[in-house]
């Protein structure tokens, strides 16, 4: 096969996970609701900030918090120059570790210092708060330089206020997937609404989408076999948890296809049949979408629906579970 350009797409998979807080993380983010910073008094005095549970030397339950101050100072930084969707700064900024006043550890964040020559280890900083706060680290929009205009909070003296019970966790991986030559090739006929594979010379197993060696026998797969779009459900799982943004009803399902012709099954939704009556056997036949809105991704086919056929026997792909 001509070696061909390798596809690139921007992946960003993400969802909202919600915990429960504690008593010690709990007041750490009410804390932050009202500007103010708390810490955990270990068992050999030390303040942690931010704070933990357990002592990390003994082991022991930590309970007794101690605000800090919301200024201090740099120990170590590395400055970013272009920052990534969902970092705290839309511009480039510095990670500085920043051991507060009052505390004895470091705590990760941004400082918006404007530019590398006015970052230093030793330098004095503060915070900077958002104008609407929920009980979250983003309340904390990143530090400053301390040298200009702004406020400096000091610790109150008040007891630490009631624990949030819960938080809401965002979940994010954000990178950019190549597909690689092998797979960059699959994809570009699915787009023209084939599906092809590739034989091993040694097993004869066909492999969709196409691998450049055999797992089995570690033996590269030139052999181009075109496969059908019609196929056979080995597995499947029947979905009915809800989160968030999805766009199906419950419950739908996620099955393991083996088309006709190919020896590995790929995965893809099973519709137009009642979720209690998909099963292993079931026949089932490609449901693309019109040419024009076809692209190089799997999306070009909307689902798999029965075909109409027999099952199929469990001997004829019992060896491809």
């Amino acid at each position: 096969m001509a070696i061909v350009e390798q596809l690139t797409a921007p992946y960003l998979f993400q969802y909202q996970y919600r915990r429960s807080t504690g008593p010690i993380l709990g007041r750490f983010l009410a804390g932050l609701r009202e500007c103010r910073i708390f810490g955990v008094r270990a068992r050999d005095g030390r303040v942690l900030v931010p704070p933990i549970e357990s002592d990390p030397e003994t082991g022991e339950t930590l309970t007794e918090l101690v605000e800090v101050g919301t200024a201090g100072v740099t120990t170590t930084w590395t400055w970013l120059v272009a920052p990534r969707r969902f970092q705290p700064l839309d511009r480039p900024f510095a990670w500085a570790l920043v051991r507060l006043d009052g505390a004895d550890t470091p705590l990760l964040h941004a400082v918006d210092a404007g530019g590398p020559e006015r970052m230093a280890t030793g330098m004095r900083v503060r915070a900077r708060w958002r104008a609407e706060r929920t009980g979250s680290m983003c309340d904390l929009a990143c530090f400053e330089p301390e040298a200009g205009p702004g406020e400096t909070r000091a610790p109150t003296g008040a007891p630490p206020p009631e624990p949030l019970r819960r938080m809401d966790a965002p979940v994010r991986l954000d990178y950019t997937v190549a597909a690689g030559q092998d797979l960059s090739h699959f994809l570009r006929g699915v787009a023209e609404g084939r599906l092809v594979g590739r034989r091993c010379p040694g097993c004869r197993k066909v492999y969709v989408p196409p691998r450049g060696a055999c797992p089995t026998c570690a033996r590269a797969t030139a052999e181009e076999v075109p496969v059908r779009d019609t196929g056979t459900v080995t597995t499947f799982c029947v979905v009915n948890v809800p989160y968030e943004g999805m766009t199906m009803a419950l419950p739908y399902v996620y099955a393991s296809i083996l088309l006709d012709g190919a020896d590995s099954p790929i995965p893809h939704l099973v519709q137009g049949i009642p979720a209690a009556e998909v099963r292993m056997g079931l026949r089932v036949r490609a449901e693309w979408v019109p040419p024009a809105e076809r692209r190089p991704t799997m999306e070009s086919i909307r689902c798999f629906t029965p075909s109409g056929e027999p099952d199929a026997p469990f001997e004829s792909y019992r060896e491809h579970l």
